[in-house]
C-alpha cells in the first residue's frame, strides 16, 4: 500500500502542479481506486505519446518527399511548387487530400488504384450489407405489424372473455340464490308436510290416504284409464259393422262387459278412497 500511496501523491503533485492537492480520506479502497486511475492515466498518457511520435515520424517522412519531389520537379523540368499557377495548385492539394482520405504510401498510379479498388470492394460490400439489413428491417417491420394486430385481436378476445366470464358468473350466482331458496321451500315443504301426515295420522286418518299413497293410487286409475281407451276404440270399430250383425252384437256386448267391468272396479276405488276420508280430512283439503 505504501509504494501505491507514493505513486499516487506523485501523480497529483504532476496533475495539479503549484496548486494545492484537495484533500481526501487516506484509506485502502481510497488508495486503490487512485491507483487504477494513476495506471489508467499513465497508460493513455504513453499512447498518446505513441501517437505524437508516429505522427511526427510521418512528418518528417513526408516532408523528405516533399522536398525530394521538389527537387525532382526542378532538376527534370525546372518548375518548382511555388511557380504553380492556382489552378495546378488546386490540382496538387486536391492529389495529396485523396492520397491522404485513401491512406496510400504515395501519390502514384500504382498506389492509388489498388486504394480505388479496395474502396469500390467496400463500397460494393456495404450497399449488399445495407440492403440486406433493408429486407431484414421489412421482415421485421412486417412481423411488428402481425404481432400488432395479434395483440389487438387478443385484447379484444380477453375483454370479451371478461365481459362473459362476468355475466356467467352473475347466472350462477343467481342459480346459487335460485337453488338456496329452492332447497330451503323444499325443506320447509318436507316439514309441512310431516307435520300434516301426523296431525291426519293423529286425527284417525286411514294411512292409505296419505300424500304418497293418494299418487299411488293416482297413478293407477290413470293407468285404468289408458286401459279403456282402447277398449271404447274397439267398440267404436265394432259399431261402425254392418255386415253380420249377430257377430258384432256378440263383439259389443263383450266390449261392453269389460268396460262395465273396468268402470266398475274404478268407481269401487273411488268409492273407497271417499268412504275411507274422515270429515275433519276433508275439511282440511277442501
Amino acid at each position: 500500500m505504501e509504494e501505491k500511496l507514493r505513486r499516487v501523491t506523485l501523480w497529483l503533485k504532476r496533475t495539479f502542479g503549484d496548486q494545492p492537492i484537495p484533500q481526501y480520506e487516506v484509506n485502502s479502497r481510497t488508495v486503490d481506486i487512485l491507483y487504477e486511475l494513476v495506471e489508467c492515466n499513465e497508460t493513455r498518457d504513453r499512447d498518446v505519446s505513441l501517437v505524437i511520435d508516429d505522427m511526427k515520424q510521418k512528418t518528417a517522412e513526408y516532408e523528405s518527399e516533399v522536398n525530394y519531389l521538389q527537387d525532382l520537379l526542378m532538376e527534370s523540368v525546372n518548375l518548382s511548387f511555388n511557380s504553380l499557377s492556382s489552378a495546378g495548385t488546386s490540382y496538387l492539394n486536391a492529389l495529396v487530400d485523396s492520397a491522404m482520405a485513401l491512406e496510400t504510401r504515395d501519390t502514384s498510379l500504382a498506389s492509388f488504384i489498388p486504394a480505388i479498388n479496395d474502396l469500390t470492394s467496400d463500397l460494393h460490400a456495404t450497399e449488399s450489407r445495407n440492403r440486406e439489413m433493408e429486407l431484414e428491417l421489412t421482415s421485421l417491420r412486417k412481423k411488428l405489424t402481425a404481432a400488432l394486430v395479434l395483440e389487438k385481436h387478443l385484447q379484444e378476445d380477453l375483454k370479451k372473455t371478461e365481459e362473459h366470464l362476468a355475466m356467467e358468473k352473475a347466472k350462477a350466482d343467481s342459480r346459487t340464490q335460485n337453488m338456496k331458496f329452492l332447497k330451503d321451500k323444499s325443506e320447509d315443504f318436507k316439514f309441512r308436510i310431516k307435520a300434516a301426515e301426523e296431525q291426519l295420522s293423529a286425527s284417525g286418518m286411514d294411512p292409505s290416504l296419505t300424500h304418497q299413497s293418494l299418487v299411488s293410487l293416482s297413478e293407477k286409475l290413470t293407468e285404468l284409464k289408458q286401459q279403456t281407451v282402447p277398449l271404447k276404440k274397439k267398440l267404436e270399430s265394432y259399431l261402425d259393422l254392418t255386415p253380420n250383425p249377430s257377430l258384432a252384437r256378440v263383439k259389443i256386448e263383450e266390449a261392453k262387459r269389460e268396460l262395465n267391468a273396468l268402470e266398475a272396479e274404478f268407481s269401487s276405488k273411488v268409492d273407497m278412497m271417499a268412504l275411507s276420508v274422515p270429515e275433519p280430512s276433508k275439511r282440511r283439503y277442501t
